[in-house]
């Protein structure tokens, strides 16, 4: 089978070599260099490998809490099932994960989990030691790359994906597949502040629906809490939360407390909001305190935001340092069952592109990179399957969602709409169905949108073509941000969601 895989992070990559162990003709097709997006930016680690007290069942249930009841649980079995045996995979290709003077695999602890699961390497260059790992290994194997090599469009023919169309040097060509699979990554980019590479313009959900695949849960946008709030973003990871790191008001207080029990430990998106909060409150951005973990233990487990930060002029070890949220992960994407499969026959999306339902409402700290090496292999796996798409606990059995093409228009009495550029794409979004929305808010995003989509002129460069796909995505978002009317997870709805965050 002629199998063309698009995105070459966790994800892409381990889709890429399952299939040409299996026998596959394999191309991968990636939009910079290969190994470039997301996932050499993962800090923290993979989360699944379980010492005495803990368990897959415990690490299921901390997913399912976090996702705020909304994830699949069969989707999340098989990722607790099945993860100890992927991360063994990454170490067979070369990762060489953090371990003890005696050995033993060394177990970080993050946000919202109640042990240490997670796994690192050098420390908080988790993602760094994996893309490297796995673009060696794709470098050794008989599969063909193409860099610098922009998704247009995913091909149908007679109902089923043929191929894809790509843009490489400004010129359009076609390329014929008898299976794609999408693992591009999310779309950080439609908002002002974000923790994504600047590739992450959505383009593989966009594509996706262009050709009428299902989507969905594209509401459920994670904004990481911890962003260095000096010079370009620069994320600070949870595990220096796990640690013992506090976040402290303008009065040195620790105030996250006051949003939930767990305090700095609690949830992404209840931690994102507080420090939302909190810093449109004061005028000025939170403090993470990390100095009680020590100078000598900064710089060995976190080599890569000690060097940062001391860059920046800024010492953690001895003083607080001054952090604020930014978009960071895309809980929702294609709609998929248990195999990577969509909607459309002949096409698989896996990773951030994908919504497979693990993440429900709110993604649980270090389990995407284990959801792209888990997923990614089943995708391989079902490519020579019967095509049967099952897609786990679609989103109209929970009521209150949006697939492609429905959901409430949004009228706007307000006539005057600023002309579209991705800066005011971006503006918007961050302001309107960003952490903290209002329906209001989300009416006037949804006709913005809605308006800009039917003035900008068809793209050519790829530039445009970006930037009509972060359009697309941004209509579809908020419309699923408006059509959902209660909050929960990662989507909360208030009165004055706009206002307070005009001074974050």
């Amino acid at each position: 089978m002629n199998v063309i895989v698009v995105g070459s992070g966790i994800a892409g990559l381990t889709a890429a070599l399952h299939a040409r162990e299996a026998g596959h003709s394999v191309t991968v097709v990636t939009k910079g260099a290969i190994g470039d997006g997301c996932t050499g930016y993962a800090q923290g680690g993979v989360a699944g490998i379980y010492g005495a007290g803990d368990s897959a069942g415990q690490h299921a249930a901390d997913t399912i809490d976090a996702g705020a009841g909304l994830s699949d649980v069969s989707a999340v079995e098989v990722l607790v099932r099945e993860g100890a045996t992927r991360i063994a995979e990454l170490i067979a290709r070369g990762v060489a994960f953090d371990r003890s003077p005696s050995g033993e695999l060394l177990l970080g602890r993050e946000a919202a989990h109640r042990h240490a699961r997670i796994v690192h390497a050098g420390g908080d260059a988790t993602g760094a030691a994996i893309a490297q790992a796995l673009v060696a290994a794709v470098r050794s194997a008989d599969v063909t790359v193409v860099e610098e090599a922009f998704l247009a469009d995913v091909i149908v023919e007679e109902g089923s994906a043929r191929g894809i169309r790509v843009v490489v040097d400004g010129v359009v060509s076609d390329l014929s597949a008898d299976a794609v699979i999408l693992a591009t990554g999310g779309a950080g980019h439609l908002y002002a502040h974000t923790t994504n590479p600047v590739g992450a313009t959505g383009d593989g959900v966009a594509a996706a629906l262009r050709v009428g695949a299902a989507v969905a849960d594209l509401e459920f946008v994670q904004f990481h809490p911890t962003i260095l709030a000096e010079g370009p973003a620069f994320l600070v990871s949870e595990a220096v939360r796990g640690e013992g790191a506090t976040l402290l008001d303008a009065a040195g207080r620790r105030f996250v407390f006051g949003s939930h029990p767990d305090g700095e430990l609690a949830p992404r998106d209840v931690v994102a909001r507080a420090i939302a909060r909190q810093a449109a409150r004061q005028g000025s951005p939170v403090r993470l305190d990390a100095t009680m973990i020590g100078r000598p233990r900064l710089a060995h487990r976190f080599p890569t935001i000690d060097r940062v930060t001391r860059e920046r002029g800024l010492d953690w070890s001895s003083e607080p340092i001054p952090v604020t949220p930014a978009a960071h992960y895309l809980m929702g994407g294609v709609v998929t069952d248990l195999d990577g499969r969509t909607s459309i026959p002949g096409l698989f999306a896996v990773g951030e592109v994908a919504r497979t339902g693990v993440h429900g409402a709110n993604r649980l700290a270090s389990n995407s990179l284990l959801e792209g090496a888990v997923f990614g292999a089943r995708a391989a796996a079902a490519l020579d399957s019967p095509w049967q798409y099952l897609p786990v606990a679609a989103r109209e059995e929970r009521g209150n969602g949006l697939l492609r093409g429905e959901g409430p228009f949004a009228d706007d009495a307000d006539t005057h709409v600023v002309a579209f550029s991705r800066a005011a794409l971006q503006r918007m979004m961050w302001d309107h169905v960003g952490l903290l929305r209002s329906e209001d808010a989300l009416r006037r995003a949804v006709a913005t949108a809605r308006r800009w989509l039917a003035a900008v002129p068809d793209p050519t460069t790829v530039a445009q073509r970006e930037d009509a796909n972060l359009l697309l995505l941004a209509e579809a978002t908020a419309s699923a941000a408006l059509a959902r009317t209660e909050s929960i997870g990662a989507h909360f709805r208030e009165p004055v969601a706009a206002a307070l965050l005009e001074t974050v």
